[in-house]
Order: C-alpha cells, then sequence, then structure tokens
C-alpha cells in the first residue's frame, strides 16, 4: 500500500477532484484517457498543470504527476484546465450540508442535549474547515494558471525580442542596399556615353530597386508590438490585482470562531442540559456566503488570465510569421547585393580587358612601325658624303633580329584577335544574363 501512487486531479471547470491509482509505467495518454472518461474534457483540449505552472510533459509517464515525499501521497493537486474555454463562471453552489448539520441550520433554536450537540457541531466545524480548503486549493489553481499566463509571457517576449531584432537589422540593411544602388545608378548612367553599357543589367538593377521597397513591408511590425504592449499592460494589471492574492482571511476568522465555539461546548460537563446552535450556525452562513463571494472573485480574474494566455497563443503563430517573413526578405536583399556586386566586377573584368588589349596594339603597331625603318634605312652619318651601296644590306645578324621581330609581330596579333574575341564573348554573354 505504500508503494502505490494515487493522483489527485482537480478539476477547475467543476471544482471537484478525481483521484486515480497509477499503474506502473503507466503513460501520460493512457491517464489522459481516463480524466476524459471522469471528467467529458477530450485529451485534445487538457492542459494538465502542476502548482509551478509547468505543463506535464507527455513524453514522460503519468508518474511525473506525484512528488516524493510524505506529501505527495495524498494533497499535492494536479490541477485540470479545459483548452476550448476561456472563461469559467465556476461552481458557486457550496459543498453539500451532512444530514446533521442540515438538520440545526434548518431550525438553529432547537434545543439538543450537549452529548449530541458536541457530534451536531463537530462535523458543522469539520464543513467550514472544508469550505475554507475548497477555496485554498481552487486559489492554489489560479496560482497555477498565474505562473502559466507568465511562462508563455516570457516565451512571448523572447520572440518579441528576437523579431524586433531582426526587423532593425532588415531595416540597416535596407538602407544600406538603398544608397549603394542608387550610387551605382549614378556613377552607371555617367558612364554609358564613353564606358560599357547594358540596358538589360539597367533594367535590372532599377527591379531590384523596386523588389528592395518592397521588402521594406517585413520590416513593418507595428501593429504586433502595439498589441504585445498591450498585453504586456494587461498582464502586469492582472498581476497587481488583489484578487491575485488570497481571499481567505475572512474564512480563516470563521474557521477560528468555529474552533473555538466548539471548544467551549467541548469544555461544558455533560449533564442533562440542553442548548440551541444559534452562534455556529451564523457562522456557516456566513461562510458560505464568503466563500460564494471570493469564489466569483476568483474565477472572475481566472477567466481573465485564460483570456490573456489565449491571446498569447494566438499572437505566437503571428510573430512566427512575421519572423519568417523578415528573414526572407533579408536574404532576398543579400542576395540582390551580392548579385550586384558580382556585375559591377564583371564589368571592371571587361573594363580591363579592353585597356590591355588597347595597350598591346598599340605597342605592337610602334613596334612595327619603328623597328623595320631603323633595320632598312641607311643611317645618317656625319658629313655630306653619301654612304657606300653595300652599307645598306642587312648584315647576317640583322636579318636574325628581323626574323625574330616578324615572329614576335605575329605572336602579338595572334594574342590580340584572341582577346577581343574573349571580350565579345562575354559582352554577348552579359547582354544575355
Amino acid at each position: 500500500v505504500l508503494f502505490l501512487q494515487i493522483v489527485h486531479i482537480l478539476n477547475m471547470t467543476s471544482a471537484k477532484i478525481v483521484s486515480f491509482l497509477l499503474h506502473p509505467e503507466e503513460s501520460l495518454h493512457s491517464l489522459q484517457n481516463r480524466i476524459e472518461f471522469e471528467t467529458g474534457i477530450s485529451t485534445g483540449n487538457q492542459e494538465l498543470l502542476l502548482e509551478t505552472g509547468i505543463c506535464l510533459d507527455p513524453r514522460k509517464p503519468a508518474s511525473q504527476c506525484v512528488i516524493d515525499g510524505v506529501r505527495g501521497w495524498d494533497s499535492y493537486m494536479v490541477y485540470l484546465f479545459d483548452k476550448s474555454k476561456t472563461v469559467y463562471d465556476g461552481p458557486f453552489a457550496s459543498r453539500s450540508l451532512s444530514d446533521c448539520v442540515n438538520y440545526i441550520v434548518q431550525d438553529s433554536k432547537i434545543q439538543l442535549p450537549i452529548p449530541q450537540l458536541r457530534k451536531v457541531w463537530a462535523e458543522a466545524v469539520h464543513y467550514v474547515i472544508g469550505l475554507k480548503e475548497d477555496y485554498s486549493r481552487l486559489f492554489q489553481g489560479q496560482r497555477a494558471a498565474m505562473l502559466s499566463l507568465l511562462r508563455y509571457n516570457a516565451n512571448l517576449i523572447k520572440m518579441k525580442n528576437n523579431m524586433v531584432s531582426a526587423s532593425q537589422q532588415l531595416k540597416a540593411k535596407l538602407e544600406f542596399f538603398h544608397q549603394s544602388i542608387r550610387l551605382d545608378l549614378e556613377r552607371y548612367s555617367d558612364q554609358m556615353a564613353y564606358g560599357i553599357s547594358s540596358e538589360k543589367m539597367l533594367k535590372a538593377w532599377k527591379e531590384m530597386e523596386e523588389k528592395a521597397s518592397q521588402c521594406a513591408q517585413a520590416e513593418d511590425i507595428g501593429y504586433l508590438d502595439e498589441q504585445i504592449m498591450a498585453l504586456h499592460t494587461e498582464i502586469v494589471e492582472l498581476q497587481k490585482s488583489p484578487y491575485a492574492r488570497r481571499q481567505g482571511e475572512v474564512m480563516e476568522s470563521l474557521e477560528q470562531r468555529a474552533i473555538d465555539l466548539y471548544k467551549q461546548l467541548k469544555a461544558r460537563p455533560p449533564d442533562h442540559a440542553y442548548s440551541d446552535s444559534t452562534d455556529m450556525v451564523k457562522i456557516i452562513v456566513q461562510t458560505v456566503q464568503s466563500q460564494d463571494r471570493v469564489l466569483k472573485e476568483l474565477f472572475g480574474h481566472l477567466s481573465k488570465l485564460l483570456g490573456c494566455k489565449q491571446k498569447i497563443i494566438d499572437l505566437l503563430p503571428e510573430i512566427e510569421v512575421a519572423l519568417n517573413n523578415i528573414k526572407e526578405a533579408d536574404n532576398s536583399v543579400m542576395q540582390m547585393q551580392g548579385k550586384r556586386q558580382r556585375e559591377i566586377w564583371h564589368l571592371l573584368k571587361i573594363a580591363c580587358t579592353q585597356s590591355s588589349s588597347r595597350s598591346l596594339v598599340s605597342s605592337s603597331l610602334e613596334g612595327t612601325a619603328s623597328t623595320p625603318a631603323a633595320t632598312w634605312l641607311p643611317q645618317n652619318c656625319s658629313g655630306n658624303s653619301a654612304p657606300h651601296p653595300l652599307s645598306s644590306l642587312a648584315a647576317p645578324e640583322d636579318g636574325e633580329n628581323f626574323a625574330d621581330m616578324i615572329r614576335e609581330n605575329v605572336n602579338y596579333l595572334e594574342l590580340f584577335s584572341s582577346i577581343l574575341q574573349e571580350v565579345r564573348q562575354e559582352q554577348n554573354s552579359m547582354m544575355v544574363s
């Protein structure tokens, strides 16, 4: 018997406790099926919270409901909420009276013998204590709901910070991209008359600028930020509310008064005297009225907590979508930036190739124009005498130098032809792209 594990489930929708004997290695899903059979709440709508506000992990066994130690086996509660409801009207009807207590409540002035009155009042004290304990358990369930709400709120704040950070980064990248592409378009327009031009590339750059303007819509998260801030304010107000704190002081004082009355009655000798139950019945009535009031406040506050929690649950997918849109826009901007930079370097490569081609052509032309003249034309000598006719003939060494020069010029010509062909191919490929 000592090793049996029993879990107590407090149904917050009905304020009733259902207890289950856990089987060895029973799964949480199996326990939820049993809870559905007892309470009518489907497994998909069940939310089982511990006192700390932590939701039970479906990957762990059902024994996670029971803590180790003396306290866990009979007083530790798991709080059951129905996720399909956000408004809890609450069970305002108090626990039922026993026959003996109901007898004196119906007629508080009836005279009963002291020994019999002790038994009736003992049950009355037990009833008053039970009313206070019912409220305490429900308040603990409300507290678990508050702690669960704060956990959801912490997750919301984390996602909101990620969203704001991503939005600011996207905004900075868009500003840099717009400034860069405007400068590129201005410089490109300046060199079109005497440099390299491509209408298709110019059109692509302008389309990039328009697409970047459309990406700016992803950074607009103001509407989500306003909803989150309003929700934060609402949660803070709920935390500050007096209904977020225990309101059972009146019931505790009534409980103590009932105990004191019973002690006074118990101290009386068991003679043949009779007495009525007027004072005890007043305490019972006041306790019932006090419980009814505090339960209305409790369930009203609980409904607000669950409403805020549902708002967070609804906001989380919207924030996720906004984050995905920001990431897609960010990737798009970086891809356009990279594509434009590759095109700029491609233009630079073409310009450098054309410049080197012109320098090679000019140097080869200068070589072919000056070298033969220097080789074949006779050198002027000092004086007016004409050179010997044989002096104009090329020596064997000069002939070899001339043949080398011709071969070098032919090589330069072939190189120039291949460079021009590469330039044409690159220009055609750029126009196509």
